[in-house]
Order: structure tokens, then sequence, then C-alpha cells
């Protein structure tokens, strides 16, 4: 009889091992079927923050940093740098986007994407052409 009860608990505690098992399969497979869906951007410009101030910035097809405060009347950036939502600061550094937390130290930017100061993720293309995932 013990060893019924014993045969017959492990085989419901397996039951419901399995069961968490397939349940949380499941919902990562849910989670992981969205993919990330980059869009061009059309007017290739993403927001930053300076001094609480938002500023627009592009690029040029030489890969030179602009700014603007109302999207119309652009400035070269001297320095050549922004700011991440996170508090880096990205640049274009011999044809690489790299960042840095305190301007003294560059690391290249893996797959050359970051966080915009609007929660949206920016990358740029081999071409210095910008996309964005929503």
């Amino acid at each position: 009889m013990k060893k019924v009860i014993l045969i017959a608990a492990c085989f419901l505690l397996n039951s419901v091992w399995i069961n968490d098992l397939n349940a949380g399969n499941a919902a990562s497979s849910a989670c992981s079927s969205k993919k990330a869906e980059w869009k061009k951007v059309t007017d290739q410009s993403w927001p930053g923050i300076k001094d609480g101030t938002t500023y627009w910035y592009k690029i040029d097809k030489m890969a030179k940093l602009w700014w603007s405060t109302d999207g119309k009347q652009w400035a070269a950036v001297e320095g050549g740098a922004w700011m991440d939502k996170d508090g880096k600061w990205l640049k274009i550094h011999k044809g690489k986007l790299v960042w840095s937390t305190d301007g003294k130290k560059w690391e290249a930017v893996p797959e050359w994407k970051w966080q915009g100061s609007d929660g949206k993720w920016y990358k740029f293309d081999q071409h210095w052409a910008l996309w964005v995932n929503e």
C-alpha cells in the first residue's frame, strides 16, 4: 500500500513538473515569436536631451553630426557627440559608432544600436542610414 501511494505521489509530482515546463515553454515561445521590426527613419533624425532641452540629431553623408531644436534649422555639433537614454555619450569615430560614460574612454557600440531619449531603439546600417525599432 505504501508503495502504491509513493508511486502515485511521484506520478502526480512528475505531471505537475511537466505541465510547468510546458507552460513555461509556451510563454517563452509566445514572447520570442515577436521579432524586432526595424523601419528606416524617413527624415533620418532622432531625439536626444541635453541640459533638459530636446534636440533633434542627424548625420550627413560624411557622418558629421548636426542638431536642431525645431527640426528646421540645423547646426554642426562641436565634438560630434550625443547622449542616449542612459546618459552614455555616443559619437562616430574613425568610421565606427562608439560610446563612453565619461567622455574619455570610448568603446565600440554593439550592433551600432542605442536607446534614444524617447525610449525607442535606433541603429545605423553600414551606409549610415538610420533605422528605428518601435
